[in-house]
């Protein structure tokens, strides 16, 4: 497989490997991709739950809490 990169990200991709954290621009690449795919994941996930946490809202299944210590309670409760 080939991939074009425009000049910016070849050097940035350059940088990473003269850093010494990568051995070479493979391993640069399959790294942000790895990112990449999971940030996707989480992001599915959270759009998910707030598409339940909106439905839970509009049929009035809420709680109601005063301070961060009642929500991280509940939070707590939930998992």
């Amino acid at each position: 497989m080939h991939v074009s990169l425009t000049p910016e990200l070849e050097n940035a991709v350059k940088m990473k490997v003269s850093s010494g954290l990568y051995n070479n621009a493979s391993e640069v690449i399959r790294e942000a991709l790895r990112m990449t795919l999971k940030a996707e994941a989480e992001n599915e996930w959270l759009k998910r739950e707030a598409a339940i946490g909106y439905l839970q809202l509009e049929a009035g299944e809420t709680v109601r809490v005063s301070n961060k210590a009642e929500f991280e309670a509940l939070a707590r409760s939930q998992a």
